[in-house]
């Protein structure tokens, strides 16, 4: 099938929508639902491990497309465009469950703190919190996929990969092919840099060692400056565009270049520069935080109107920015009573297990729909999702509210954690299906299945690991939970708690982060304001995060001054192909690290 040309597009389509499925076309299917299903809690599992290995976790969209379509294509009976879309809906739900329930942080953390749950207990939490975050993103929906349009890279790129799949014709065969190219090198790399490290991450100031320029890379290593070449960021690069690779570059150097050896000479973060307890990283925290939090509700307040407006369901094709039929638009009953028997479920469930009162999780569940705006905002503009800079927000609240009270601390921000990570995970689905013009409502549904299949794997899962390895120990080091609970211990002493001066950066950062959304009303100067989000990411993250988006940027600006032809054709696809391909080998590499093997040299 051949995507249309701006000419032949329907009439009312989103000028952003990329294919046009036919009236009658196959999409929530049981094959196709149950494909993500199977793939996404296949995920999360590793993810499980992998999480409490190294405190990272995978996403599933692509994954789940990628192999939902190949299942079926080995079989004869290919997916349609919108099938695969319902299966990397579900996979993508599934596959996120451990995180979304706290399973690599959280409940880790307080098994480190001598709590011990029963399975039964930790599914019932699950389930509640995790369908809380796709409740919060229903009604942000219209803004930021139709209205804002912003890029979210993972879901563009998954629109992108399931309609090459399912290509035919020259550009669309050309797309195709370099996706495919760019995949199989991405994942190519991705295996190799298991067994030799360094072709990720090259030591250069340990073979420089001994040499001024040597020394010089060192102290900028210790500072999170090194070399790390990942394909997925580095095709992401690609995806975000150049206001928020540049200010991801200009929130790291300010960050990690100077406010952060300012606070360690000046004795306000005097640990280990990583130290989230008393390190620089922790200290940079909060005026990250801040800068992130204060841009993205200052935004929100000044688009108001079409905020309120995403809240009514459009009558007809095109009314009120909205691109689909009524009928295919998710009911305000349905997110608004969900949202009420999820509050109400993690309410009782959050009481009877972690004896937190219920007035204490309302006011973690408001803080969360609040936060989750912050995090599907920043999921949208720089494809990550700070989940843990949301928890510590809730952290920083419950020191106050809760002191002394270290669990209360740790599960309120669970909370926080869980609604950020669904409801940004929730709107990269609906921005693939906005792309290919596929029915939010269906993708809802899809959404809420994959959740319950997730859990239903991840929760065995993560009490058979626990059981048979120390939590925190050498075979699960935990370090995601570490932090967590390094935090919360230094928090239940209040406010008073955070460290030298960080109020007042703070305090700074919070009118910085007011004042960006207001330089941009202005036209003469919009385009060179940078974004507080991305700057407030750059603050929270390594730096070497950053500068691989940015070293994504300046590939793609050479590649567009050699040839801005092929650039306007094949950039996107270029780009899905190295998030793919990393993804897809990211499990291999996965199943690599649970059988122990040891890499060649550089481990």
């Amino acid at each position: 099938m051949s995507t249309p040309t701006p000419a032949e597009r329907p009439a009312g389509a989103p000028p952003d929508q990329r294919y046009f499925p036919a009236p009658d076309e196959a999409q929530f299917t049981l094959r196709a639902v149950a494909a993500g299903c199977v793939v996404g809690s296949v995920v999360s599992c590793t993810n499980i491990y992998i999480g409490l290995k190294i405190g990272w976790t995978f996403g599933a969209s692509i994954i789940s497309a990628v192999l939902g379509y190949a299942l079926f294509a080995i079989l004869g009976k290919k997916l349609s465009v919108l099938e695969t879309n319902i299966t990397q809906t579900a996979g993508s739900a599934a596959g996120a469950m451990a995180s979304a329930a706290g399973l690599v942080a959280a409940i880790p953390a307080m098994n480190m703190l001598g709590y011990d749950f029963a399975w039964w207990q930790l599914m019932g939490w699950a389930l509640g919190v995790a369908f809380l975050g796709v409740f919060f993103a229903v009604p942000l929906r219209r803004q930021v996929v139709e209205i804002d349009r912003l890029r979210f890279p993972t879901g563009t790129a998954t629109a992108e990969t399931v309609i090459a799949m399912n290509s035919d014709g020259g550009e669309a065969m050309a797309k195709a092919k370099v996706l495919i190219w760019s995949g199989i090198a991405a994942g190519a790399f991705t295996l190799a840099a298991y067994f030799v490290p360094y072709l990720e991450s090259p030591p250069l100031y340990k073979w420089l060692e001994g040499t001024a320029i040597g020394g010089a890379l060192a102290v900028a290593a210790a500072w999170s400056f090194k070399v790390y070449l990942g394909p997925a960021l580095f095709g992401a690069g690609f995806l975000i565009g150049p206001r928020v690779a540049l200010s991801l570059v200009l929130g790291a150097v300010a960050a990690w270049g100077i406010l952060g050896p300012m606070a360690k000479d000046a004795g306000w973060a005097a640990g280990p520069i990583m130290s989230y307890a008393n390190g620089p990283r922790g200290w940079l925290l909060w005026p990250g935080v801040a800068l992130m939090v204060a841009e993205a509700l200052t935004s929100l307040a000044l688009s108001w109107p079409t905020f309120m407006r995403a809240l009514k369901m459009p009558r007809t094709v095109g009314d009120d920015g909205g691109s689909e039929a009524a009928e295919e638009g998710i009911p305000n009953s349905w997110w608004m009573g969900g949202l009420a028997a999820g509050t109400a479920l993690t309410c009782v469930l959050a009481y009877f297990i972690f004896q937190i009162p219920m007035w204490m999780t309302l006011i973690a569940v408001a803080l969360s729909s609040v936060l989750a705006i912050v995090a599907v905002r920043s999921v949208g503009e720089t494809d990550i999702n700070p989940v843990g800079g949301m928890g510590k927000v809730t952290q920083l609240v419950y020191g106050g509210l809760a002191p002394g009270a270290t669990g209360t601390n740790l599960m309120a921000a669970a909370i926080t954690g869980a609604g950020a990570s669904q409801a940004g995970d929730m709107m990269q689905d609906l921005k693939t299906g906005h792309l290919l013009g596929a029915s939010p409502r269906k993708q809802f549904l899809a959404q809420l299945i994959g959740i319950m299949a997730g859990v239903v794997l991840v929760i065995p899962v993560y009490s058979i690991f626990t059981s048979a390895y120390q939590v925190g120990g050498e075979k699960l080091p935990a370090p995601a939970a570490h932090a967590w609970k390094a935090m919360a211990e230094l928090l239940t002493k209040g406010f008073d708690a955070l460290p030298a001066m960080a109020g007042t950066a703070v305090l700074v950062a919070g009118i910085v982060g007011i004042a960006i959304p207001l330089l941009r009303k202005v036209d003469a100067i919009k385009k060179w304001v940078p974004s507080g989000l991305a700057m407030g990411i750059a603050f929270i993250i390594p730096a070497y995060y950053s500068m691989v988006m940015f070293y994504g940027l300046i590939a793609w600006f050479i590649w567009k001054k050699i040839n801005p032809g092929a650039v306007s054709k094949l950039d996107f696809a270029l780009a899905s192909g190295l998030v793919a391909g990393e993804g897809l080998l990211g499990i291999v590499n996965a199943v690599l690290t649970m059988l122990e093997v040891s890499p060649l040299v550089g481990g």
